[in-house]
């Protein structure tokens, strides 16, 4: 099944047919300005917050248009690229220098965490077109998921609820809910115990 495209920069944006595909802003003027201004704020109020503070860096990322349900864990040096794309249950954890990339809505389901230096990658560009146009994709991990430290989920990838992607680990396809899923590309090694299941 393909994956779904949220955002086509050549479609949204126009472009002289004559300039540098590879020079070409991928956003509107709007946007650009919107994300300094995320980024100004995030520096100022929240990047050297004591750690414990994870209640005022939501209620900023709220003030950006976050939609975040719930308590969540939110480190001060965590990177978000835009909090208006950002949907998360409560109870989630986005750990120290994790990195959460969307151009396109991602969800977060409950209890959800990522773990330090993780990277959700949000976008690429389609390089069998000519004018190599950035490629936006939604994703969603389910309630429970974990991505490890330094592990890595390509664009468009959804993780099933409870699925684990282990230390390093790169995920290129969705993984199945409930299971462990280890190295680049990321491949199943075995079923994650459902704590749900046992009631």
């Amino acid at each position: 099944m393909p994956k779904e495209i949220a955002y086509n920069a050549a479609e949204a944006l126009a472009h002289r047919p004559d300039s540098d595909p590879y020079k070409r802003p991928a956003f509107s003027v709007g946007n650009r300005l919107r994300r300094v201004l995320w980024n100004l704020a995030w520096l100022l109020l929240c990047r050297f917050t004591p750690r414990p503070l994870h209640a005022w860096r939501a209620f900023v990322l709220r003030c950006f248009g976050a939609r975040i349900a719930g308590p969540s864990f939110i480190y001060p040096t965590c990177t978000i690229w835009a909090p208006w794309n950002l949907v998360c249950a409560g109870h989630v954890t986005i750990g120290a220098h994790a990195e959460v990339y969307n151009p396109a809505p991602i969800h977060l389901g409950s209890h959800v965490i990522l773990s330090q230096q993780s990277y959700l990658c949000g976008a690429t560009h389609d390089y069998n077109d000519a004018a190599f146009p950035l490629l936006a994709y939604p994703m969603r991990l389910g309630a429970y998921a974990w991505v490890c430290a330094r592990a890595s989920v390509a664009p468009g990838v959804n993780l099933g609820e409870g699925a684990v992607l282990g230390l390093g680990a790169v995920a290129t396809r969705d993984l199945d809910p409930w299971s462990l899923y280890l190295g680049n590309p990321a491949v199943k090694i075995k079923d994650r115990m459902n704590p749900g299941s046992a009631v």
